[in-house]
């Protein structure tokens, strides 16, 4: 099957607010696909809809082939789901955790026991095994909510913020461990607040905002498309610079503290404007995907 995900004209609706306002997209068998966006923005209404905790207001949403609002069950037999809250029993041990909740999918003790072995060492859990869940880090808890949401043999993993507030050596043990799970073909739908992780892990995605999808590409191809090349920042900058700017035509992002251009090959611009309006405080850099997202969704604070 070429397409795993099918979505058309997606929405749903809390009362009068509209949390997805008639979205379509598809993800690829294989692909690691990213749905990005600010708080509120409609990510994680919108992949509890794909595996069928919360029912879309209207649309058509099919996974695997079949339709989500009438066959739920063989869907969700088939999606490993790692949501943001901690779920785990506090009562079991690490590979107690596992192995009860393969037996929701009437998995057989002695499989669900070798299933529960082999995740708790490809997620280096194996010298945690018989711990108490409450005796994890919050690193910890985070590979095993991801080896439980494994224990299916899924066709589809969901991931929602998998990494948040996790230090950066977790986070670099959990992205390691998906790159491996993509190599074998697992297919990964993922929502993230961070930009790195979008980049490195995602074939393609999209940004939402205000229920609505904004772009959707690879993300070189968004960088490219959307903010050139090369970033350059001044601090402070001065109103000389802004008159400039202005006079040249050149596009620019001025925050009163900081002015941001994006574009190809700033080299020469880079050198005279350090030259000529900022002695410090200039920089020159490669631009990423967070400065495609923040130039499309704004800098105001989200609640």
């Amino acid at each position: 099957m070429d397409k795993i995900i099918e979505a058309e004209d997606l929405r749903k609706l809390f009362g009068d607010i509209e949390a997805v306002d008639g979205i379509s997209f598809h993800v690829k068998s294989g692909e690691c696909f990213g749905i990005l966006g600010p708080n509120g923005a409609g990510k994680t209404s919108t992949i509890r809809m794909v595996y069928g905790f919360s029912p879309m207001t209207s649309g058509r949403l099919r996974v695997f082939g079949y339709d989500i609002s009438k066959d739920a069950t063989i869907v969700k037999s088939r999606i490993g789901v790692c949501q943001q809250e901690n779920s785990l029993d506090p009562d079991f041990t690490v590979q107690e955790n596992l192995e009860i909740f393969a037996s929701y999918f009437d998995m057989p003790k002695t499989k669900a026991r070798q299933y529960a072995l082999d995740l708790l060492n490809f997620n280096a859990l194996s010298h945690r095994a018989q711990s108490k869940v409450s005796d994890l880090s919050g690193g910890l808890m985070r590979r095993l909510v991801l080896a439980r949401a494994l224990i299916n043999a899924p066709d589809l993993l969901i991931l929602d913020e998998p990494t948040t507030g996790l230090d950066p050596q977790t986070r670099h043990q959990i992205w390691e461990r998906l790159e491996k799970l993509k190599k074998q073909g697992l297919t990964i739908l993922l929502t993230t607040h961070y930009m790195d992780e979008a980049s490195r892990l995602c074939d393609r995605l999209i940004i939402m905002d205000h229920g609505s999808i904004l772009v959707e590409g690879k993300p070189i191809s968004l960088i490219k498309e959307y903010v050139g090349h090369d970033v350059i920042e001044i601090k402070e900058p001065v109103v000389e610079l802004e008159e400039y700017l202005q006079a040249e035509g050149i596009e620019h992002e001025n925050l009163g503290h900081r002015l941001t251009i994006y574009g190809e090959e700033n080299d020469k611009l880079f050198h005279t404007i350090s030259q000529t309006f900022c002695k410090e405080g200039c920089i020159l850099r490669m631009s990423t995907l967070e400065d495609v997202f923040l130039k499309l969704t704004g800098r105001d604070l989200r609640e």
